[in-house]
């Protein structure tokens, strides 16, 4: 390259410059364009010394074998390697599992490990699909993006099958703690308390059954057994109240008069401010 740097100063630029100054012309873009083309159809078309054979003629073979230059760009790090996207949508790297968009599933992907990061990238285009923080083998990383969202929290209310256990499932909030309290404890005989509760109901009302059902459930009791003792207590029961809270207790009514009633004159019917004797 230096060489044919060289050799265009010295048999192209020099005498150009050097007739232009005699001429007492100046050079411009164009024309110097112009002279290039002219000189180097001039010179591909000798025979060249070095390969002794004339450079258009030695051009048209060499085309068919030319191959597109490599990447200059250096590759640092670990290389990088190839990997499919499973049905959950997630790649396996260093035994450790990492989430990639939905639209990947089936497809390869490549992933490159730089400054504690995994990039996934699309080989095709280049895109990059998910960028993770480096996890512990066994470990896995998602993110919600790729899933469309966050999952939805799971429902845990009860799933009322028979009459008996919507009906006493439509109670309300109470009555469904009641009904999942139960289940955890392993309560086989729950389906025949729920008509014993819904009969407890119809005896002694809505309102005292559900505050029955929501002491129970406060205390952990979750047999028939247990709804009928506090129904039976009544209100003589005391209300559970957190540590350091308020306890507030219903003390019973008692029948008062007024101070009105207590005065001498009006029980004995004699004012002792009227006596104008005193007694020896």
């Amino acid at each position: 390259m230096e060489n044919l740097v060289g050799y265009a100063q010295r048999d192209l630029v020099v005498p150009l410059l050097t007739e232009a100054q005699l001429a007492g012309r100046p050079v411009g873009v164009d024309a110097a364009n112009a002279a290039a083309k002219i000189w180097c159809a001039e010179v591909n078309a000798r025979v060249h010394s070095e390969i002794a054979a004339i450079p258009d003629e030695r051009l048209v073979v060499e085309r068919e074998v030319l191959r597109p230059l490599p990447s200059l760009r250096l590759d640092f790090g670990p290389a990088p390697v190839i990997r499919k996207v499973d049905r959950l949508s997630c790649v396996r790297f260093a035994s450790a599992r990492y989430s990639v968009p939905t639209t990947m599933i089936g497809r390869q992907v490549r992933l490159v490990q730089a400054a504690g990061h995994l990039v996934i990238g699309d080989p095709s285009t280049g895109e990059v699909l998910a960028e993770h923080l480096l996890v512990a083998p066994g470990e896995v990383s998602v993110q919600d993006v790729h899933y469309g969202g966050p999952r939805p929290a799971p429902s845990r209310a009860p799933r009322p099958r028979t009459a008996s256990e919507r009906q006493f499932c439509a109670l309300g909030e109470a009555a469904e703690a009641f009904l999942v309290g139960a289940a955890a404890i392993g309560n086989t005989r729950l389906s025949s308390e729920l008509d014993v509760l819904l009969a407890l109901g119809a005896a002694h009302g809505h309102d005292q059954l559900i505050a029955a059902l929501g002491r129970a459930v406060a205390f952990k009791r979750f047999r028939a057994a247990d709804v009928r003792s506090i129904l039976a207590a009544g209100t003589a029961t005391p209300t559970q109240v957190p540590p350091g809270g308020a306890l507030i207790v219903a003390l019973p009514a008692a029948g008062t008069r007024s101070l009105a009633d207590y005065n001498l004159a009006a029980v004995t019917g004699h004012n002792p401010t009227t006596a104008t004797g005193v007694t020896p």
